[in-house]
């Protein structure tokens, strides 16, 4: 089989960012932006005061190119985690679940009109079902239905002619040095596959990666995008599913 990327680009990347907080806009996007790299940056719309202070940050950074992807308007995470008594996974329907995706689609609509209703979605914690035991109910087809890819968690490489693209694997790299992503990003080369990076704080705030390792990353992928191609999430995934769609390949 041809190679499955365009020119000589061995494997691809994305840099995503969850949940929208300010030091993705004060520390990653100057980063990306020094080497003319673009993330992905998983939003939750309408949410508190954060969201409407920190909105024109996140348009300027949209038009800029970087993608701005649906995490949902209520973030709703299995009620293990206990962030909310009623508002978690085990007490959701499928309805449920669509009514704050497409809350979100419709707010990101008016927001950033530049993405033309275009754009990735991202499972919150991860998690991709309602419900619990024999009423638990996957809601990957809800979004399928509505995004070409849904990102989630998996630790590993994709391979672009095996994964789900409305469930992709990303790894969460919170304290992880820079040494150890630029190895996991040149074993997706290495294997013709997509990484897929998964960060929140950026030098801060929770759950983070050091500002040195993102600046680390960023200018390996700098210095060889001849043969790493780091693009947005719905960036990738649309070549995917167009490469399949050209290679006959249906994944399974």
């Amino acid at each position: 089989m041809k190679n499955f990327w365009p020119d000589d680009i061995k494997g691809a990347v994305s840099l995503t960012f969850d949940d929208g907080i300010v030091t993705q806009l004060d520390n990653a996007i100057p980063l990306l932006d020094t080497q003319d790299l673009k993330g992905t940056f998983y939003l939750n719309p309408g949410k508190g005061d954060r969201w409407k202070t920190l909105l024109p940050r996140w348009q300027e950074a949209s038009q800029s190119g970087h993608e701005m992807g649906n995490h949902t308007c209520s973030h709703p995470c299995s009620c293990n985690y206990g962030f909310s008594s009623e508002h978690c996974l085990e007490k959701l329907t499928l309805n449920d679940i669509a009514s704050t995706i497409d809350e979100a689609t419709q707010v990101m609509n008016r927001a950033f009109p530049e993405q033309k209703g275009h754009r990735s979605f991202c499972y919150p914690c991860y998690q991709s079902y309602v419900g619990s035991g024999r009423n638990r109910e996957s809601y990957v087809p809800l979004v399928a239905e509505r995004f070409v890819c849904g990102r989630g968690g998996g630790e590993r490489v994709n391979d672009p002619l095996l994964i789900d693209l409305a469930y992709t694997w990303s790894w969460a790299v919170q304290h992880i040095p820079g040494s150890e992503m630029i190895e996991f990003i040149e074993l997706a080369a290495e294997r013709g596959h997509w990484a897929i990076i998964c960060m929140h704080g950026v030098g801060g705030e929770h759950i983070p990666v050091e500002t040195e390792a993102l600046a680390e990353v960023c200018e390996h992928l700098g210095a060889n995008r001849n043969r790493i191609w780091t693009g947005t999430v719905v960036e990738v995934a649309d070549y995917m599913a167009e490469r399949r769609k050209e290679l006959g390949v249906v994944a399974p």
